[in-house]
């Protein structure tokens, strides 16, 4: 039976297409969830946060430029503020975020999918 992994995938990131490349080549068979289409719910974020040992803070993609322009940079903006935000702008979680049996990882730098592998 093929191992199992779940990408939060976003095909236009290089980094992302990377990582899918890295979980494939380690016989894994992905469910690949593209979160610019589903979107985010609060459960799924929290706990996926919980699970890769981060904040909302440390899982907020500031490159985007939402997080600019919906002032979520200044670190008083709260947790719930930024999750709330996330799953109205997806775009605002970093990625890719990568689950195994092993657990849960933010795959920035790629090489950190390895952890979970």
């Amino acid at each position: 039976m093929a191992k199992r992994a779940t990408i939060y995938h976003n095909p236009k990131c290089s980094t992302s297409r990377q990582v899918l490349a890295m979980i494939e080549a380690a016989g894994y068979k992905p469910e690949i969830v593209e979160y610019l289409k589903t979107g985010w719910t609060k459960k799924q974020l929290k706990e996926l946060f919980a699970a890769a040992g981060l904040t909302a803070r440390q899982a907020l993609r500031t490159k985007a430029a939402e997080a600019e322009e919906l002032g979520l940079l200044d670190g008083k903006v709260s947790d719930a503020k930024l999750i709330d935000a996330m799953i109205e702008h997806p775009v605002l979680v970093e990625r890719p975020f990568v689950v195994t049996a092993k657990g849960a990882a933010l795959a920035r730098p790629k090489e950190r999918v390895q952890e979970i592998l």
